[in-house]
């Protein structure tokens, strides 16, 4: 596409989510929202009065009225079918995660976005976390441990999927994309309480060996039975060492470099057998605060989405990203289940 002309947006599933989609393509400049779609006339009519455009009874009705761009934010199940009805009418899509339920169906999508030549962009949308990017920015960071941890108390929404496909997806698109490959090995173990999707996750990934031999594992826990919320990543690599916290948004780098006078005082101390308990750690290290900003995730992932579309490009959350994400998460809960994880 060359026409500057705003993108006609609209949103099919305007739950918890959905309505958010809606909100941000109404404030966008580069966006005309035509209006939204869902099951509930209620719900629809609450985000046009809000926001404008049109309450669609219908696909057919949302598609007579011309739209270029929509975001499915529907349940997982229904993902396929509405990505497929849309590509087939020549509508660009912005699909919340997961892609798809599974594999299979991942790769349906990917493949009917190929034949009909438009853009599928996955919701990944931690990607654009403003803690995220600064974690990007790292420059030489060769991640060789990660730990992620993703708990919460439970919503009861999303529930169609178990707390891979609906909590730990995130991280497994942010650790596919750190390393650069889909895991060699993975061991899991996970849990099931309410009903029958796994409720709690704990996966180890072992990656494969890059150009110098050397080998990233991850260490990545689900949970949405937890008593209370929490997001942070660690990475560790051979120069420095991150952490962040996503929910507090901050984090901060220790680099080797910068700390390597102290160490090798400290390392001179040790072989001297001094005693160095009077020590404080944390005035030891030298920290530096990633640099964070306050730009809306979700504002991000749309602009990315429409210029993905202008420019015609494959956006940086492919469908390819989606599946590659769906597929390792479909391998965890397979070696949970190998593991003995009472799933069903």
């Amino acid at each position: 596409m060359t026409s500057t002309a705003p993108l006609r947006c609209a949103v099919v599933g305007v739950g918890r989510m959905g309505r958010h989609h809606a909100r941000v393509y109404a404030q966008m400049p580069e966006a005309e929202f035509v209006g939204v779609l869902d099951d509930d006339p209620v719900r629809s009519s609450g985000i046009v009065e809000e926001w404008g455009g049109q309450a669609f009874d219908s696909m057919e009705s949302m598609l007579e009225a011309g739209v270029d761009a929509v975001t499915i934010a529907t349940p997982t199940v229904t993902h396929r079918a509405l990505a497929e009805r849309l590509l087939e009418a020549d509508v660009h899509c912005l699909i919340e995660k997961p892609i798809a339920q599974d594999a299979a169906e991942a790769t349906a999508i990917a493949e009917a976005a190929e034949r009909h030549g438009k853009v599928i962009q996955v919701g990944h949308v931690v990607r654009f976390d403003p803690v995220m990017r600064a974690i990007r920015s790292i420059e030489g960071l060769k991640p060789r441990f990660i730990d992620v941890q993703r708990v919460s108390p439970m919503t009861f929404r999303s529930v169609d999927v178990g707390v891979v496909l609906d909590m730990m997806i995130h991280d497994l698109d942010l650790l596919l994309m750190l390393v650069g490959a889909e895991p060699e090995e993975i061991h899991a173990n996970a849990v099931s309480v309410l009903g029958e999707a796994e409720d709690i996750c704990n996966a180890r990934l072992i990656f494969p060996a890059d150009e110098d031999g050397l080998r990233c594992v991850a260490n990545v826990t689900a949970s949405r039975l937890a008593f209370k919320t929490e997001r942070t990543m660690r990475i560790l690599s051979e120069d420095m060492y991150v952490t962040a916290d996503f929910g507090r948004q901050c984090g901060a780098v220790v680099h080797k470099k910068d700390n390597q006078s102290k160490l090798d005082e400290i390392r001179e101390r040790l072989r001297n057998r001094e005693d160095l308990s009077d020590v404080d750690y944390l005035e030891l290290v030298k920290t530096t605060p990633l640099d964070i900003g306050d730009a809306e995730p979700l504002r991000l992932q749309a602009s990315a989405f429409i210029d993905a579309i202008c420019s015609n490009r494959t956006p940086e959350v492919s469908a390819a990203a989606g599946s590659s994400a769906v597929r390792t998460a479909e391998r965890i809960i397979a070696a949970a289940r190998d593991a003995g994880s009472r799933m069903i």
